[in-house]
């Protein structure tokens, strides 16, 4: 059983933080559809930013 990619903020291919990057990597999805997909989510009611902003903080760099 191969275990998935570890959730860190990659130092390339970086747009603001490299969360969408990283969060890409680890579910194995394009970062440009992640960052699509959280553009259009904040759209949306919610606490999205908050959500980005707390995952920039918690998640390692690379």
């Amino acid at each position: 059983m191969a275990s998935a990619p570890a959730l860190v903020r990659p130092r390339q291919d970086r747009v603001i933080a490299g969360v969408c990057a990283g969060l890409g990597r680890r579910f194995g999805m394009s970062p440009m559809l992640v960052r699509l997909l959280f553009v259009l989510s904040c759209l949306l009611p919610g606490p999205q930013v908050l959500a980005y902003l707390v995952l920039w903080v918690i998640m390692p760099s690379d």
